[in-house]
């Protein structure tokens, strides 16, 4: 399941894609602001990002944050990585966290794994091919102040 704190971080990163061509960085408490995010909690995040190589920083009174690369080449699952960890639902499925299930008779044979395997490669294809720009183009937009239900 996708935490808030990823949630965080994708709409925190939307918002650079937005602003991608700025010459100047987007503040935080702009971002936090416009999100709704905690202060502290957004710039944890941020942080994240930043070691992660998805995101710049700029310090001091103009300082700010920007995308690292093109809002094309960054994805949803990129993202999602550098704060939840692995995509795949359990340990044996992940490729690069795996970790057999302590009551796991035989992994190699396990038809939990193989299916949980196929799910971990079905997300991972699906937000892998989701990127920032993509995901821009498919925003909705609806006038200050008109709320719609979706189903």
């Amino acid at each position: 399941m996708l935490s808030q704190k990823a949630k965080y971080a994708l709409r925190a990163a939307m918002m650079l894609a937005e602003r991608a061509g700025d010459s100047e960085p987007v503040r935080v408490p702009e971002i936090a602001q416009r999100e709704h995010i905690s202060l502290k909690f957004l710039e944890a995040i941020l942080v994240e990002l930043r070691d992660a190589g998805i995101v710049e920083s700029r310090r001091g009174r103009n300082g700010g944050y920007k995308l690292r690369r093109s809002p094309d080449e960054i994805s949803f699952g990129d993202i999602i990585r550098v704060i939840d960890g692995a995509l795949a639902p359990i340990r044996c499925a992940s490729r690069f966290q795996f970790q057999p299930c302590a009551d796991c008779p035989d992994v190699a044979s396990c038809v939990i794994r193989w299916a949980m395997i196929r799910a971990r490669d079905a997300i991972s294809d699906a937000l892998d091919h989701c990127t920032l720009a993509e995901a821009l183009s498919q925003q909705i937009k609806l006038p200050p102040g008109l709320v719609v239900d979706l189903p």
